[in-house]
C-alpha cells in the first residue's frame, strides 16, 4: 500500500480510505465512485459520483443515470433521471438516501477519525477521459484532489458543524 492509499489526518491518525469507500458504496448502491479526502485535514470528507450512462465511443460519462440507478432513485420517490437534475434540485429523496447511507457506513468506522463528516456530489462521474481514472481504471487520487480542490476546500471552510452535510 503506497502513501496515496493512506490518509494522515491533521490529528495524526492513519486512515486507509479504500475500505471506508467500499463501505459507502455498499450502503448507497446508486453511487458509482466515492473518494475519501482528509490528508492533513481536521476530519474526513468525501466526493461522490452517481452511476451514469457512458458514451460507447468516447468512454465519457453522460448526464443520464444508468437504468439500475434510475430505478433505485425512482424507488426513493425521486422523479429525476439525470445527474444534473438531482444536483440542481438538491433532490431531497436522493440527498436524504445518501446521508442515511453515509450514517450507516460511519457506524462501521473503527474510530471517530474514520467517520466522514461532509460530502459533495459531483456533476460528472470519474472517467478515463476526465483524467480521474488511470488505464487500469484505478482512481488517480492526486489528480482528483487537484481537479476538485475548490469543492473539497468548501467542505472545510466552515467550522465543523457536527453531522453530515452536503456541499456543492
Amino acid at each position: 500500500m503506497g502513501t496515496a492509499e493512506l490518509i494522515i489526518t491533521a490529528g495524526g491518525e492513519n486512515i486507509p480510505p479504500v475500505q471506508l469507500e467500499a463501505n459507502i458504496l455498499r450502503e448507497i448502491p446508486f453511487l458509482s465512485n466515492v473518494m475519501i479526502v482528509g490528508d492533513k485535514r481536521p476530519y474526513l470528507t468525501c466526493l461522490m459520483t452517481l452511476k451514469c450512462d457512458v458514451d460507447v465511443n468516447t468512454a465519457e460519462p453522460q448526464d443520464t443515470l444508468t437504468p439500475l440507478a434510475r430505478k433505485a432513485v425512482e424507488e426513493l420517490g425521486s422523479p429525476c433521471t439525470t445527474v444534473s437534475a438531482i444536483i440542481s434540485s438538491r433532490d431531497p429523496a436522493v440527498f436524504s438516501a445518501i446521508s442515511q447511507g453515509l450514517e450507516r457506513a460511519n457506524q462501521k468506522a473503527a474510530s471517530k477519525a474514520q467517520k466522514v463528516q461532509k460530502w459533495a456530489l459531483l456533476n460528472t462521474d470519474f472517467s478515463l477521459p476526465g483524467g480521474e481514472l488511470g488505464p487500469t481504471l484505478k482512481l488517480k487520487r492526486f489528480f482528483v484532489l487537484r481537479k476538485y480542490a475548490s469543492t473539497i476546500n468548501s467542505m472545510y471552510e466552515q467550522a465543523e458543524s457536527g453531522g453530515l452535510q452536503s456541499k456543492l
